[in-house]
């Protein structure tokens, strides 16, 4: 069927002075002014209208016009025309007609660009000559109109599900206003190579839709419709599968379209800061390997180059350098107590706040009772919370300069004379981030900020290093916190674990640099009565709930805390009985561990022997351990012990 091709076709994308980027309006909770409200806010350009969103919105196509104008965005795409190509010549005919219609909106409200997705009828007809020429006609129409239709492949469609078969289709069609939409997930889900993309012409890539997912085990429709992360938030190849479409020399508009749970759910301006920063993480990955852009375009002149973000590098981290409490006056006084039974000295005050300074080893406490501070103001609830965490690297301004374009906020917090200035930058929850100069020593930030006591002498009990730091977070905040790691720290996440506390799920994954002395550890709990989820609650958010200290001798460390008054949670004689058939350990190891109250895992690496003190006030508690060799996770083969044994131990 060839359908007559007007003279005026609308024209394809020109290179753009940057990436224009765009969202689906899927992707985000609230109403459609709403979700379009926090779409301007986090800086995109434009958006992709869901039909779904569209149908429920009181006004009209010209009054959405008028709120994208009035916000500076543009209507990049009209989705979703489904079970349109190879139908019955009937219901061929009445979709025609329902386009026709969509047609009449798309020119009311500005948008130029339909997707029409794969066919999941099950009347549709497995021939592609005919899928061709249904959308050839469909082109037809809307390039009367000075629009385009561009055709994508569903990994569930019935008869084409790999972007191959859909550029089959579009190639056989031939019209200048059919063109290939490419989505991340539909290619990925389904282990479809990417490659072949660079080989299919740029200008007929009308569309890109990025989405990356975790790994899981279910039909592709579930996955899809209710599993989709942001770049950088899951566990798909979305930087090879960008890379690729690049290559194809496209320019056009970088686009998330995102179906997830926990996103409808999650307040739009946080969903939508994070969705602005992975695309700009994805395109500095791309940026970041080099060359392979540049290679394309030499191979064909007339392709255009497409700027990419380029942040500030992230300079090397090299340590947890401080912990920073935020207390009131009640609560100082027995933090301090606790730090000292932990073999922590008070080494030092503020010299212009109500700050007190503790320290063993190279570890640095610090308790912040300062009445206006932004640690009272972030934490205003009585008691202790912590609200600040110092990190070592060797170029702090470049560490902000780039949190900063990766949409972070900066924190400037005021100083007195001679103070060190250690700039900040606030984490998702309202944690700081301080990024400590390398350049002020080992204990440069202390002696200009402190004045410390000199006649103090810091035996200790033989922790050394803060190795990890744990936080418990809602639901809605593990997907931005492994994002905030990525994009702003570089660091790179592990994998991702479910824990069994006695009254839930927790789900955990620790996150660390290259160096493997920044790392965390993120939990989120999956029912509202665990430990995690108390903690949570009563720390009013995202927030650190357990610190592990490093030692080199755990049984000496140990029994050091213990004559200095440290209560360690007890662990069942049950799980001694039962380590030896799980793991091949002298017996005497296992009765020494059994008399400390000290855990133990092992890998191939290497071993791990740990120990929980008591909780403390909101629930915060410390972990004791010792690595033995290149021993790299964190003991979660038994957190379930732990965590069974304080529950037991708040009944009792």
């Amino acid at each position: 069927m060839n359908f007559p091709v007007p003279s005026r076709i609308p024209e394809p994308a020109r290179p753009p002075a940057a990436m224009h980027r765009s969202i689906a309006t899927v992707s985000l909770s609230g109403t459609l002014r709403q979700k379009l409200e926090a779409i301007a806010a986090a800086g995109f350009d434009g958006f992709e209208l869901f039909e779904a969103d569209f149908i429920n919105f009181n006004g009209s196509a010209v009054e959405l016009s008028r709120i994208a104008k009035d916000l500076g965005l543009s209507v990049d795409l009209y989705q979703p025309f489904r079970d349109f190509e190879g139908m019955p010549e009937a219901q061929f005919r009445r979709s025609l007609d329902r386009a026709e219609r969509k047609f009449d909106l798309m020119q009311q409200m500005g948008a130029t660009l339909m997707l029409c997705c794969s066919n999941t009828s099950p009347r549709v007809i497995d021939d592609r000559d005919l899928a061709a020429s249904q959308l050839r006609e469909l082109a037809g129409r809307a390039a009367a109109r000075e629009l385009r239709v561009g055709f994508e492949a569903l990994a569930w469609g019935r008869v084409t599900s790999l972007y191959g078969q859909a550029w089959d289709i579009v190639r056989r069609a031939d019209h200048p206003a059919l063109g290939l939409i490419l989505d991340s997930f539909h290619t990925l889900s389904l282990k479809d190579d990417p490659a072949g993309i660079a080989d299919i012409p740029g200008e007929k890539i009308f569309f890109l839709q990025m989405a990356d997912a975790p790994l899981l085990d279910m039909s592709v429709l579930q996955w899809a419709r209710h599993h989709r992360s942001f770049p950088a938030q899951g566990d798909f190849d979305v930087v090879n599968f960008f890379e690729q479409t690049l290559r194809a020399g496209y320019a056009g508009p970088l686009s998330l379209e995102i179906f997830n749970d926990v996103f409808r759910e999650t307040p739009n301006r946080r969903t939508a800061v994070d969705a602005m920063r992975s695309l700009l993480y994805l395109e500095s990955q791309v940026q970041a390997k080099g060359g392979a852009l540049a290679a394309a375009n030499a191979d064909a002149a007339a392709r255009p180059a497409v700027p990419l973000f380029s942040p500030p590098a992230m300079p090397r981290l090299d340590g947890i350098r401080f912990i920073e409490f935020a207390a009131d006056a009640t609560s100082a006084g027995p933090l301090g107590t606790v730090l000292g039974q932990l073999g922590f000295s008070r080494v030092g005050t503020h010299r212009s706040k109500a700050v007190t300074l503790y320290r063993q080893g190279d570890i640095h406490l610090i308790v912040n009772a300062q009445p206006e501070s932004f640690a009272r103001q972030r934490f205003d609830a009585h008691g202790t919370s912590v609200c600040a965490l110092g990190i070592r690297t060797d170029d702090a301004q470049a560490a902000v300069a780039r949190a900063t374009a990766m949409c972070s906020q900066r924190h400037d917090s005021p100083l007195g004379p001679d103070e060190a200035v250690v700039p900040a930058i606030v984490a998702p929850g309202g944690n700081l981030v301080h990024f400590v100069p390398a350049s002020l020593g080992a204990n440069g930030l202390y002696e200009a900020d402190f004045i410390l006591d000199d006649a103090v002498e810091v035996q200790g009990a033989g922790l050394h290093a803060i190795d990890h730091v744990a936080l418990g977070l809602a639901v809605d905040q593990l997907d931005t916190w492994v994002l905030f790691s990525r994009a702003v720290l570089g660091l790179e996440p592990g994998e991702s674990l479910e824990l069994a506390d006695p009254f839930g799920l927790i789900r955990s994954r620790g996150v660390a640099n290259a160096d493997r002395n920044v790392r965390f550890v993120l939990n989120v709990s999956l029912s509202q009565r665990t430990r995690t989820a108390q903690t949570l609650r009563a720390t009013g958010g995202g927030a650190v709930h357990h610190i592990a200290l490093r030692c080199d001798d755990i049984f000496a460390t140990v029994d050091a805390l213990r004559a200095r008054g440290t209560r360690f949670v007890p662990i069942s004689d049950n799980y001694y009985d039962d380590l030896p058939t799980r793991i091949d350990l002298d017996a005497a190891l296992v009765q020494r561990m059994r008399a400390a109250g000290v855990l133990f895992d092992r890998s191939t690496a290497g071993d791990y022997l740990h120990i929980y003190t008591e909780s403390f006030e909101q629930g915060i508690f410390f972990e004791v351990v010792q690595r033995v060799g290149a021993y790299d996770g964190y003991g979660a083969s038994n957190a379930p012990a732990r965590m069974a044994a304080q529950a037991q131990a708040q009944q009792g």
